[in-house]
């Protein structure tokens, strides 16, 4: 096993699914409240997070094993062998960490558009997570 991952099974799955569920639910809120700029940054780092917990997820119940790292891009090769449409969900995935840095860190403004769009991607992730914890 690769230095750069971890143990995990069903249980952690549904930890990590209930997490994300949670980053989602409260995405979906604060995007809601966007009369402020900033909003739309938090609203798109919630989903950020929904989407790396969903991730989680897939790969702990599909592969018994996660991504551990500071290299999120790194566990988009593991989601991508994790289900039979791994490669479109790392794809999802990788575009939701095309703003992570924007939506952390930046002194720019993630629009709410591009957050609305980051719930999407988040959403699709976190569907493909419970259909796979539930299965």
């Amino acid at each position: 096993m690769s230095p750069r991952t971890h143990p995990c099974g069903i249980v952690e799955a549904r930890t990590r699914l209930a997490t994300a569920a949670a980053y989602l639910e409260v995405a979906e809120l604060v995007l809601g409240e966007a009369s402020e700029a900033e909003f739309s940054n938090v609203a798109a780092g919630l989903a950020v997070l929904a989407g790396i917990a969903a991730s989680d997820a897939i790969c702990c119940a599909r592969l018994k094993r996660l991504h551990r790292g500071n290299n999120h891009r790194e566990s988009a090769e593991l989601l991508e062998s994790a289900t039979p449409n791994g490669k479109s969900l790392a794809a999802t995935f990788l575009r939701l960490l095309d703003i992570k840095d924007a939506a952390h860190y930046g002194v720019v403004t993630v629009t709410p558009t591009k957050a609305a769009d980051a719930i999407k991607w988040a959403n699709r992730l976190v569907d493909a997570a419970r259909t796979e914890v539930e299965r």
